[in-house]
């Protein structure tokens, strides 16, 4: 697909996409939404800009490899779990900051997002530039 309006709209539709998943992201742990949901719709938004404008842009705009990004929100996604073990509480008990502003359900979930994202991009980049590029 490249079409004129379809390369000059993709842009748009990526940032209004990525808006949406940071909010999803964002009010996950309290309302229906969360890093898994948010990071599939940060992904697509990752994809149509592959399909508009092709797979080296994409990767350019990441700097960083999908898989790295993946392998990120894992570690984070593990390490908030080990905050409240050394907190001497269970593996993943949430435990929140003063005013109960933000806490480890929100680390989590952040993880979450970020190995979505990374591991669906991956895909999905991979398999646009028929697994040539890395």
């Amino acid at each position: 697909m490249n079409t004129l309006i379809f390369r000059t709209t993709a842009p748009i539709i990526a940032v209004v996409t990525c808006t949406f998943s940071l909010i999803l992201l964002l009010r996950g742990h309290n309302d229906p939404g969360g890093g898994f949901i948010a990071g599939l719709l940060a992904a697509s938004a990752a994809i149509v800009l592959g399909m508009a404008l092709g797979v080296g842009t994409v990767r350019r705009l990441l700097r960083v490899n999908p898989i790295a990004i993946a392998g990120a929100g894992v570690l984070l996604a593990a390490a908030s779990g080990a905050v409240s073990a050394f907190a001497g509480a269970p593996y993943l008990t949430g435990l929140w900051l003063p005013l109960h502003v933000f806490g480890t359900p929100g680390l989590f979930d952040i993880g979450v997002y970020l190995t979505v994202f990374g591991t669906v991009t991956a895909i999905a980049l991979a398999l646009e530039d028929g697994g040539e590029g890395a």
